[in-house]
């Protein structure tokens, strides 16, 4: 049986996922410009990832969250274009 997602594991695999991500070469992007795309990539790969390894409640595009459960919108960002379309205040 798989552990429940919860916001202190989430942030841990945040951390390894991102780490782990700035060492991979992902050939699907390279020449890829478009940062909603790369976004979008990234957004899935993590919550895979997530689901893989944890139970949680996966959300949906009508939801507008990516897992409502634990109330968590899973956003990837440049530091150049902030994203400004998250519901939450807390971009914690």
């Amino acid at each position: 049986m798989k552990p429940k997602l919860n916001i202190e594991t989430l942030i841990k695999e945040a951390s390894v996922f991102s780490e782990s991500e700035s060492k991979h070469d992902e050939p699907s992007l390279f020449g890829v410009t478009d940062g909603k795309a790369v976004g979008t990539y990234l957004e899935h790969k993590f919550s895979d990832h997530l689901e893989n390894i944890y139970t949680c409640q996966s959300g949906n595009s009508a939801l507008g969250i990516d897992f409502p459960d634990i109330e968590v919108d899973i956003k990837v960002t440049s530091i150049k274009q902030p994203q400004s379309s998250c519901p939450f205040k807390s971009a914690q």
